[in-house]
């Protein structure tokens, strides 16, 4: 029996394997054709199933991808959290069931609309299907867009296609790939050699892409300092807690003084902003003095709304603050009614709903540039920072991944942030409480990184660049049309076909 009939007839049972290997294409593993071949399989196992077995497999796949592709949650709310065990497999099980439900959905509309098995299946409906599915479960019900498939193809000739059509693009031309491959494997000879030609024009095509230049310098090199103070998650917030991170804080700031712009990472300090400020005025005096600007990540209580805010403030010639957009549901807010909040408090459960940030808020300026700011993971969501790129000089992300503990996530974070510089086709800093600490350039590449784990200073320059890449003007807009177009395209054939 061939490879192909073995699949199609095991898929329920192989689909969640098959998944969980689509995970070691993301960092650390980083094994990026498993990109395109787990897809190319998962496009084959749907070939000839009725919706509702198209729907399970397309379920099993995506709890496999994201049982092993963010088990890291189960750290973040159990281990280093301290949530009851209950409330964690909870938690992160209806997660993993939600965005699995995105690709059981797809399955279900693949099989009772898109065309037989052929070229118009594999190479238009199933990749342009995919995308689309990417893009909405990064956006419903608050979004969580992680592992889109585009992010495994960070070190391959295809993110060259990132400046021009995003993670969302470059997710496409995977999918097409991976189309492609699963077509050969039918074709005749003839037909390979055309499908081999697709793959040299695309792959080629974004290799020669990825040599220009979409945005130019407009300054000389900046020195920067990244403090990642290594302050232990599950003590972070005691008394003794509090003063190591001073300590540490303050002494390598301490160091980092004389680089022009100096950043800590996400809620640095574990205390309120009004409590800091004793403490960091002597700093800041220090700072200014030898010609530094600070960017510090801290947590503010707003006395308005009787709230807290989860900020980045740059202390330059005045303060100026940036907060937190995006907050990390069951985390920062609680979307649960009353009574389950009622049974919370009975339970002691702390929870803390942050005010979020406005949508539009100015950049901040330090250092003599304008910077665009995300806290932790907002830079995830593709296009949080573009509205930023007209006047923003350099990019800057603060997270405190401490949260993951020795996972994989850190280094997802890492994957997604280098994609996010990609994009803007500018420079970006991205510090961290315990790694992994980074300074990326504007072609994604990492040009200095911290170990993990360590109290260190990284110090890297950075230089300032300007001008719009293609996806930064035009957004999403090109592949979510160019998506539909293949959608309609197919749907048209099918009908003349008929």
């Amino acid at each position: 029996m061939a490879p192909a009939a073995i699949l199609r007839r095991h898929a329920a049972w192989l689909a969640v394997p098959l998944g969980a290997l689509h995970s070691l294409a993301f960092a650390p593993t980083a094994c990026w054709p498993l990109g395109l071949l787990c897809l190319a399989a998962l496009f084959a196992a749907w070939d000839g199933a009725p919706p509702k077995r198209a729907a399970a497999i397309g379920f099993g796949f995506g709890a496999g991808l994201f049982l092993a592709g963010t088990y890291w949650l189960y750290t973040s709310i159990h281990t280093i959290g301290e949530a009851p065990l209950a409330i964690a497999v909870v938690l992160m099980l209806g997660l993993v069931a939600l965005m699995a439900s995105y690709t059981a959905l797809l399955g279900a509309l693949v099989a009772r609309f898109a065309p037989p098995a052929g070229p118009w299946r594999w190479l238009a409906v199933l990749p342009a299907g995919w995308v689309l599915a990417e893009w909405l479960r990064g956006w419903v019900l608050s979004g969580f867009p992680w592992l889109a498939v585009g992010y495994s193809q960070i070190d391959t000739p295809l993110a060259g296609l990132a400046p021009i059509v995003g993670i969302y693009g470059v997710s496409l031309a995977t999918a097409v790939s991976a189309g492609a491959l699963l077509a050969a494997v039918h074709a005749t000879t003839r037909t390979r050699v055309a499908l081999a030609a697709l793959l040299l024009v695309l792959w080629g095509g974004a290799a020669a892409l990825a040599r220009v230049d979409w945005t130019h310098p407009v300054g000389a090199p900046l020195s920067v300092a990244l403090v990642q103070g290594a302050t232990a998650q599950d003590t972070k917030w005691e008394e003794a807690g509090r003063l190591r991170a001073r300590e540490v804080y303050g002494r390598l700031t301490g160091e980092a003084i004389g680089a022009r712009l100096i950043v800590w990472p996400e809620a640095a300090l574990p205390e309120l902003y009004h409590e800091a400020v004793p403490f960091l005025a002597p700093i800041y005096s220090a700072a200014r003095a030898h010609g530094s600007d600070l960017l510090l990540g801290q947590v503010r209580y707003d006395t308005k709304s009787e709230r807290f805010r989860n900020g980045l403030v740059a202390l330059s010639d005045d303060e100026q603050w940036y907060y937190k957009r995006r907050l990390v549901p069951f985390g920062e807010f609680f979307p649960v009614p009353a009574f389950v909040r009622g049974w919370m408090a009975k339970m002691s459960l702390g929870y803390v709903d942050f005010l979020p940030g406005d949508a539009a808020q100015p950049p901040l300026r330090a250092a003599g540039q304008t910077i665009a700011a995300t806290i932790c993971y907002e830079d995830a969501y593709a296009v949080e920072q573009l509205a930023y790129l007209g006047e923003a000089t350099l990019l800057v992300n603060v997270s405190n991944d401490a949260w993951f503990g020795d996972s994989t996530a850190p280094h997802q974070h890492l994957q997604i942030t280098r994609m996010r510089a990609l994009e803007a086709g500018r420079w970006l800093m991205r510090a961290t409480n315990n790694g992994i600490s980074a300074v990326i350039d504007p072609h994604g590449r990492v040009t200095a990184r911290s170990a993990q784990f360590q109290a260190v200073v990284l110090r890297a320059e950075v230089v300032p660049y300007a001008g719009l890449t293609p996806y930064a003007r035009l957004r999403n807009w090109p592949v979510l049309g160019g998506a539909l177009a293949l959608l309609a395209a197919a749907a048209l054939a099918r009908r003349r076909a008929r």
